[in-house]
């Protein structure tokens, strides 16, 4: 039975999806932001000229955080969180992809208007080697000092490693540590030394008001790579090796021809599978 996972005010997640634990597999996402900001709802934490900058993040394993509440704004998260501006924070997510600890980049468009949404699609994967399973996404809270909405490594599979169907995020505002103005439009006040990132949805001007805004991330589809039986996100020899493995042990990876059960028959499906490679 699939299950739905709402996240309150920071990042986490768990519970169910398609049964492609155990195998190599690539999950396509389509995250909608929409943005709960009015000045209806937000009596003293509105101005005229309020939005949210265009979207930016990445898909990424466990071995790189781009922010984390308690930790230092990178150069890209200070520029997102004080201009909306994404060049930085893009290159620094451009150096984890070309060092292998993420994906891909996401973006997304803005929000000027309210209420209104916005949504993109991404993909992530998962292996026996390295899972970009784990999403990173923010956006400024504009105009204000340094302060900004997001995700940070959440994780799109649940405990028994498999993809999760929905993820729902009610998202806090955060202070990056890096400019002090206390206002929305307050002037330029550079934070030195900086200060950690800390939640502030508690704090003036959003203390006892709603959340501004709220990721709701579905899975799309999975597609599973039949052929890389041990997992380790390539097709090689040692697939066949692990096939008879899942033969001789009637583990799921042996059913290569999706009929529900393990026969020799399979050997033949994973050959085609193997061919047609992933």
């Amino acid at each position: 039975m699939s299950k739905t996972m709402r996240v309150l005010g920071s990042v986490c997640a768990a519970t169910a999806a398609a049964g492609v634990s155990g195998q190599s597999s690539t999950a396509t996402y389509e995250v909608t932001f929409d943005s709960l900001w009015s000045p209806s709802t937000h009596a003293g934490a509105y101005v005229a000229s309020a939005h949210f900058s265009p979207l930016i993040g990445g898909v990424h394993s466990d071995q790189v955080e781009f922010w984390s509440p308690g930790g230092i704004a990178s150069p890209g998260i200070e520029r997102m969180a004080e201009t909306g501006a994404r060049n930085t924070l893009r290159s620094e997510i451009n150096t984890a992809i070309n060092a292998g600890t993420a994906a891909a980049r996401v973006q997304g468009a803005g929000i000027d208007d309210f209420p209104d949404s916005t949504a993109v699609v991404f993909e992530a994967s998962a292996s026996g080697t390295i899972s970009h399973d784990r999403l990173t996404l923010v956006t400024m809270i504009a105009p204000s000092p340094d302060w900004f909405v997001g995700t940070h490594g959440l994780l799109l599979r649940d405990a028994q490693g498999e993809w999760i169907d929905e993820i729902v995020v009610d998202l806090d505002a955060y202070d990056a540590g890096t400019d002090s103005g206390p206002d929305l439009t307050s002037p330029d006040a550079d934070t030195n030394p900086q200060e950690p990132i800390r939640n502030i949805q508690d704090e003036a001007p959003f203390n006892g008001l709603p959340v501004l805004g709220r990721f709701t991330i579905r899975l799309l589809s999975v597609d599973v790579c039949e052929a890389d039986v041990n997992s380790d996100g390539t097709l090689s020899p040692a697939d066949f090796n692990a096939w008879i493995l899942a033969f001789n042990n009637q583990s799921d990876a042996c059913d290569q021809n999706a009929d529900g059960a393990c026969t020799p028959a399979d050997f033949n499906a994973w050959i085609l599978n193997f061919n047609a490679g992933c």
